[in-house]
């Protein structure tokens, strides 16, 4: 319910999610807008993850917020931050929406009792905070007001998950909840030193991003002063740096802004755009995202540790889709699917043979994971290892290009399981690459090689014998450069 920035974000990432989004904007203009923004949030979010992920969810738009309160099962609020405004919409929208339809509104600052004020049922009303872009960027604060039930929270909260965030619950609801009011002192401090002629915006962006900000991405400030104390931690820190929280270092109270500062602050940013447009600038900021929260997932913390955690539902999504399909059919191993991602280029601009090897270590992990393999399985059983492979490369793939990976079962014993994987180019389902790897299953108590328990056997049989109808692949069992 309203379709600008914060509304296109949200709709962006719930779609890609495998939610259908009905938006819904007093001007029907803002159906080209939105439609447009779902489409330039897509490259950024098809790299995300390489995941499994539902279908797409579906887009549809409507000028009539009651038409989409009767449809909806989720409501998320998005109008103009002008209270009257919200408080009109909402009670007016809660009258049609069903009394158990959550709803919840992006407010950046407003009181969520002051929203529930005029509402039907008003114990669903909360604020569900993003942060932009709502698509990339995974924090969402919870905030309950007087009348919102502990339910609605939670239920927000499992809905949130679903959709990859993180959501933080603010303990009690104070005006700007938790973020913005920590970016509001720190903007505040801005405005001064450019009013000042203490520094340039330019000057001002460099001292984060070359220092703190790069520690923010997965430590916050707490966190950082209780390392700069030493072994004592904070105690230390606070004891030693304490006092000059005295100084008059900084100005809570913002200065006025007047036409000069104004001027100042634009002339900055623009030097700083470098001419580069709103969309190229917002292709960058998403592509230095989603980089970075790939590399905090290695390490499972900050946005990393919530990528991770929704790999991981997608993953168990997965299996449990493809169980439902029926045991012991090909349709056991859903295709996975992918995008070339830039890093993955080489020299030539083709994706290069490292990146394949990559791709096929996923898609094995996807069928054992099929399987019963999980993290759980490795910690306490063991896993399938690789002992010999053989890749073949038929066409290429380029920054940018969607593929998908086919498996195929091809022999296994007690020990040993000899895989097929075929990548095909999604834009003319060209063969792009073929591997073949023959594993053996190492224990974990041991370290050594032997025999996977039954059940697993058992459900790599099945799928084995579903697939052995259609024809091996032609460079199955294939030598270097010869025939099979």
């Amino acid at each position: 319910m309203g379709t600008g920035v914060i509304g296109g974000g949200w709709a962006a990432r719930a779609m890609h999610f495998g939610i259908n989004v009905i938006a819904a904007d007093v001007k029907p203009q803002m159906e080209q807008w939105i439609r447009e923004a779902v489409a330039n949030a897509e490259p950024a979010l098809s790299r995300l993850t390489l995941a499994p992920l539902p279908p797409k969810g579906t887009l549809t738009f409507t000028t009539d917020l009651h038409e989409m309160a009767r449809q909806a099962d989720f409501i998320q609020e998005n109008i103009p931050e002008q209270l009257e405004l919200k408080q009109r919409v909402l009670a007016d929208v809660s009258r049609t929406a069903p009394a158990d339809v959550i709803i919840a509104s992006s407010t950046s600052g407003l009181m969520p009792s002051d929203l529930q004020l005029k509402m039907v049922a008003p114990e669903r009303l909360l604020v569900g905070h993003p942060f932009n872009p709502v698509y990339l960027l995974p924090l969402v604060e919870l905030v309950g007001g007087k009348q919102t039930a502990p339910a609605t929270i939670e239920a927000a909260r499992r809905f949130y998950a679903y959709i990859g965030m993180h959501a933080l619950h603010v303990r009690r609801e104070v005006p700007g909840h938790l973020t913005d009011r920590l970016q509001e002192a720190i903007w505040r401090e801005i405005l001064h030193m450019v009013n000042e002629g203490v520094a340039t915006t330019g000057e001002l962006d460099e001292s984060i991003i070359y220092g703190p900000g790069l520690r923010w991405a997965a430590m916050g400030t707490n966190m950082i002063y209780h390392l700069a104390g030493g072994e004592s931690g904070m105690r230390h820190m606070l004891h030693q740096f304490g006092p000059c929280l005295k100084w008059p270092w900084t100005k809570l109270e913002a200065p006025e802004l007047t036409e000069e500062l104004i001027d100042r602050m634009v002339k900055g940013t623009q030097e700083q755009a470098g001419g580069r447009s709103i969309r190229e600038l917002e292709r960058l900021r998403d592509d230095y995202l989603v980089a970075i929260q790939q590399v905090l997932r290695q390490y499972d913390i900050g946005a990393g540790a919530t990528l991770k955690a929704l790999e991981q539902r997608l993953y168990v999504d997965q299996a449990r889709v493809a169980a439902t399909a029926g045991a012991g059919t090909a349709a056991a191993i859903p295709p996975l699917a992918g995008q070339v991602r830039p890093e993955w280029i080489d020299y030539n601009g083709h994706m290069t043979d490292s990146r394949y090897q990559q791709v096929f270590g996923d898609a094995m992990d996807a069928l054992c994971r099929q399987v019963g393999i999980d993290e759980d399985y490795r910690q306490r059983v063991g896993m399938y290892y690789t002992v010999e492979s053989h890749t073949t490369h038929r066409a290429e793939l380029k920054a940018g290009e969607p593929f998908h990976v086919t498996t195929r079962v091809i022999s296994l014993d007690a020990k040993r399981l000899r895989v097929f994987h075929s990548v095909y180019r999604a834009r003319d389902q060209a063969l792009a690459a073929t591997g073949e790897h023959m594993h053996l299953h190492v224990g974990v108590a041991t370290g050594k090689a032997g025999p996977a328990p039954e059940n697993v056997r058992a459900q790599l049989e099945r799928i084995r014998l579903a697939q052995a109808a259609e024809p091996l692949p032609g460079q199955a069992g294939r030598s270097i450069g010869q025939p099979r």
